[in-house]
């Protein structure tokens, strides 16, 4: 199954002006990195989003969450976002904001 082209056009539109921001064909999909880490991206119809253990242990308390496994083992720190949970514009922004948070913790690749 293709990923979500809306989901890629949105995020596209959203993170224009971020400077280190590339896209890259992974997972089936398309993950974004930012200085060279992964930050979020689509899988399918869901948004995916690096967020660390910590945060992905609060998020997943959120309607719409769940965590990003698509071979089996679930990916620790990243979660699958629901369309519920990204449609509007504020809700996606939260979490692409969240992922880059995450991405600037890291060294720079």
């Amino acid at each position: 199954m293709p990923y979500s082209e809306l989901i890629e056009q949105r995020i596209d539109t959203m993170v224009r002006e971020w400077e280190n921001v590339e896209k890259k064909r992974m997972f089936g999909g398309i993950c974004y990195l930012l200085n060279g880490n992964m930050c979020f991206g689509i899988y399918r119809d869901y948004l995916i989003v690096r967020c660390g253990p910590d945060a992905a242990g609060e998020k997943l308390k959120e309607k719409h969450v769940r965590p990003m496994d698509i071979t089996g083992k679930p990916m620790k720190g990243w979660l699958m976002v629901e369309e519920g949970g990204w449609k509007r514009e504020e809700d996606m922004s939260c979490w692409l904001l969240l992922g880059k948070k995450f991405a600037l913790t890291l060294p720079s690749k």
